[in-house]
């Protein structure tokens, strides 16, 4: 009964429906924000957790133009290097994450959508952790052989826990925005 009353509210009132939405996307984001530093049991694979906030871009670029995932990116990248350090900068390999994963057109490679989040996030951790090696390696403060053995071993573990935790960011947000997508043409 109550979600009937919020669909007419959210249907008759498109700055209701906008409204909700930013609360929506900005609780995802917080959300991502304060998991991220930790590490509860089964979130942790040789020290290495989940990049929520790659999981949380890929799940919004999905569906969305090439210039709103750079942008997220962006902005999330911006985010997450104010509460870590900001070199290497994660600017950079998020907004990559967001303009490939806008330009992967998953209808036309994948059909189930568990199955090609996962992999889409699993490929998208490996390229964000290479891009944070490059930076490393351009800095020059660490040999190669150092950045390039930790890369390895960064980039399978935080592939492999992003992929798997994807879905639960994904889901939700999916449908939220496929719910609103259908008050909007139905208005």
């Amino acid at each position: 009964m109550k979600n009937d009353a919020l669909t007419v509210a959210l249907q008759e009132r498109p700055t209701s429906r906008i409204i909700a939405n930013c609360i929506v996307i900005t609780a995802s984001v917080l959300l991502c924000l304060l998991i991220s530093p930790s590490r509860l049991p089964g979130m942790e694979l040789a020290g290495i957790g989940p990049n929520w906030l790659l999981i949380w871009v890929v799940a919004w670029s999905v569906k969305r133009t090439v210039f709103q995932a750079a942008l997220a990116g962006a902005i999330l990248g911006l985010i997450q290097d104010g509460m870590t350090a900001p070199s290497p900068t994660h600017v950079v390999s998020l907004v990559l994450v967001g303009v490939l994963t806008a330009r992967l057109r998953k209808e036309r490679y994948l059909r189930e959508d568990f199955i090609s989040i996962a992999l889409i996030t699993f490929g998208m951790a490996v390229v964000a952790e290479t891009v944070t090696a490059i930076q490393y390696t351009i800095q020059g403060n660490r040999s190669l052989v150092e950045i390039w053995t930790y890369h390895q071993l960064i980039a399978l573990g935080s592939a492999v826990l992003s992929s798997l935790w994807a879905p639960i960011i994904y889901f939700p947000l999916s449908r939220w925005w496929r719910h609103i997508n259908m008050l909007e043409q139905q208005s």
